[in-house]
Formats: structure tokens, sequence, C-alpha cells
């Protein structure tokens, strides 16, 4: 799943090839990818890009005086720029492709979904905020005024796990599994602890590493092709989707805990004690 690192990058590659320019046609190519009706997906037609922004996870390309296009990659979904695109619609259903966006030059891009759970959304609204998944998005870790009093106060009351509360839109916007793996890492600590415990030296320490950790993904990934976008996060990865190969501070092997759906990894030696967790929905440190 794109994270903020990665949609920060998108933004900066959008606004660079949208911005100014005219959108001939959008073209809806799966029955599932539409979330609103009204404005209708043709009122983006015919507009000026004023400007691309992230909204967390979300992308929201702005038209000069009228709707703004706003579309959620979810897990399974990406961006495919292409300098030539078809000028007759899409044929709806066939293969991964979810929504085509043309520029009166030709040129734009796909938005495609792997998989068969499709949760690729796109809204067509007057306002961003009218998205419910804006609305309730929590502060941006790297807004100026997310600070280490802002971070704490965010913690205070917080009776789940931190790995669980990282993840939270409503509390934090635009980390997901990647990242909070990582940062949990380079925090020195448990996916499980509680956050509500955690004292004031660990949570500066949990801030910094927040901060460090998206911060460094963001200037990697600065720059770079949608195409090219992947492989940077994957290669920038210390622990997560790296079971069974060594930390790459400490040498121990990188351990996973599954879950229905998903699955977290991590670094006894640095995170745990050198205890495992145990595999299992409700894990608790192994006795």
């Amino acid at each position: 799943m794109p994270e903020l690192p990665e949609v920060e990058a998108l933004a900066g590659f959008l606004a660079g090839r949208l911005a100014g320019r005219t959108v001939e046609r959008v073209f809806p190519a799966a029955v599932s990818v539409l979330k609103t009706y009204d404005p209708p997906l043709s009122a983006f037609e015919g507009h000026v890009v004023a400007g691309v922004h992230r909204h967390g996870k979300f992308l929201d390309l702005a038209a000069h005086d009228g709707p703004h296009l706003v579309f959620h990659l979810a897990r399974a979904g990406w961006l495919r720029w292409s300098d030539s695109l078809p000028a007759v619609p899409p044929r709806p259903g066939k293969g991964p492709l979810a929504l085509r966006l043309r520029l009166a030059e030709g040129d734009g891009f796909d938005l495609t979904e792997a998989g068969t759970q499709k949760r690729l959304a796109v809204h067509c609204v007057r306002d961003p905020a009218d998205v419910p998944g804006i609305a309730s998005l929590g502060p941006d870790p790297l807004a100026p005024g997310f600070t280490l009093a802002a971070f704490t106060g965010l913690l205070r009351g917080e009776r789940r796990q931190v790995k669980g509360v990282l993840r939270d839109q409503g509390v934090i916007a635009g980390i997901g599994n990647a990242y909070s793996d990582e940062i949990l890492h380079a925090a020195r600590m448990s996916p499980f602890k509680l956050a509500a415990s955690l004292t004031d030296e660990e949570a500066a320490g949990l801030y910094e590493a927040l901060r460090t950790t998206l911060l460094e993904a963001v200037e990697r990934s600065r720059g770079r092709a949608a195409a090219d976008l992947k492989d940077e996060k994957r290669s920038g990865m210390r622990v997560h989707g790296r079971t069974g190969q060594p930390c790459p501070v400490c040498g121990d092997t990188v351990r996973e805990v599954s879950f229905a759906d998903s699955s977290l990894q991590y670094c006894p030696t640095c995170q745990t004690g050198g205890k495992p967790l145990a595999d299992r929905r409700l894990s608790r440190l192994l006795k």
C-alpha cells in the first residue's frame, strides 16, 4: 500500500505533469471505483488543473474554479503515467484498469488495482473535506504543528498497542503497516507496547523515530517517477517485508507476526529484549 512518503512523491510527480494543463476526459473503467455522483465525474473534464495535494494517503487533483478529483490507492492500487493514451473509452471490467485520465495533448495516467478485493476509491467533490476519509484524518506528521507535545497528547489515554495507534488514520494521517514497522524498529520499541504506558523518554524517542523515518523516506522518493516508487520503498525497509533476513542493525533474524489480512515484522534483539512475539492475533510475549 502506498503510504505518506510514496503519496507525497506521487503528488510531486503529478504536479509537474498536470499543473496548468487541461483535462480532456476521465474514464471510469471499474464499477466499484467511483464513490460519489454529485458532481458527476464529467464535471472535472475541460478544467485546468491548478495543483496536486496530499491529505494523508489521499491524492487531491484541484481544478481552477472547479471540483476536486480525489483518490485513494488502497492496498493494491497504483498510478501509471503514459505519454500517449487512447482517445476511445477503455472497456469496463477488463484487467486491472480502474480509471483513466486523459489530458488534451493525449498523455495522462491510469489508476490500476490488482487482485479481487476492489478498494481503490475515487471521489469527485467540491471540497476535499467532503470525502469522509479526509474529514476524519488526524494531524499530518510532517506538518509544522506536529510537535512532540502534540504527539504525546495523542498518546495520552490510548490503551491500544502502539502499532495500532500509529496506523490509525484518525490519530495520525499517512502511516500504514510498513512505516509503522520501520518507525518502531528505529525507536527500539515492541509493536505491542501500550501507547498510554510510554514514559516521557520513550514518547520522545518514538516521536524522533517517526519524524526521521518519514522524512528520510520522503527524501529518498522525491523526484522519482511513479514507476520507480515501489522498488524505492522496498529498498529502504530495514524490517518490514524482510522476514527471515538479518536485521541490518544487530544481525538478529527479523521475525513476523501474522494476522487475518496483514502481518508485521520486527527484530527481537532491537525491540523486544530478545523475546519472540507469539504469532497469533492476541499476541503476547512468550514466557
